[in-house]
């Protein structure tokens, strides 16, 4: 796997990234956290630490995105925040799917029941 040295601590410009093909890449500690949580039944070793990305550069030859958020891959919170950013024109690559701002053809399906509430709670 090739990791990305240069942007070890700091994202790419969304210029630099969306310059980016499909690639085999080493998923950093973090991904690898939330996608046991997510997909992996909270076993973190049993989520492959390499993938293969598909770019923006591939991203940005369809003519429409799709984004379906069935409310169990993501928060209440995380699913708000890429929408606001996306469609308020947002773009920062530490948030790669806020780089969809620039596309000219970004749809939105929510599951409504999955949707949640974001609850301000004081401790």
């Amino acid at each position: 796997m090739r990791r990305e040295g240069a942007y070890k601590d700091n994202p790419p410009s969304p210029e630099e990234y969306r310059k980016k093909a499909t690639r085999q890449v080493d998923l950093h500690p973090i991904t690898l956290i939330q996608n046991a949580r997510t997909s992996g039944g909270g076993t973190v070793q049993n989520v492959p630490n390499g993938a293969v990305t598909v770019g923006p550069v591939e991203t940005w030859k369809a003519e429409n995105v799709s984004i379906w958020h069935p409310g169990h891959h993501d928060n209440p919170f995380g699913q708000r925040l890429t929408a606001y950013m996306i469609s308020n024109k947002i773009a920062d690559s530490a948030v790669p799917m806020s780089l969809l701002s620039d596309h000219p053809s970004v749809i939105f399906n929510y599951y409504r029941g999955g949707f949640g509430v974001c609850d301000v709670e004081m401790h």
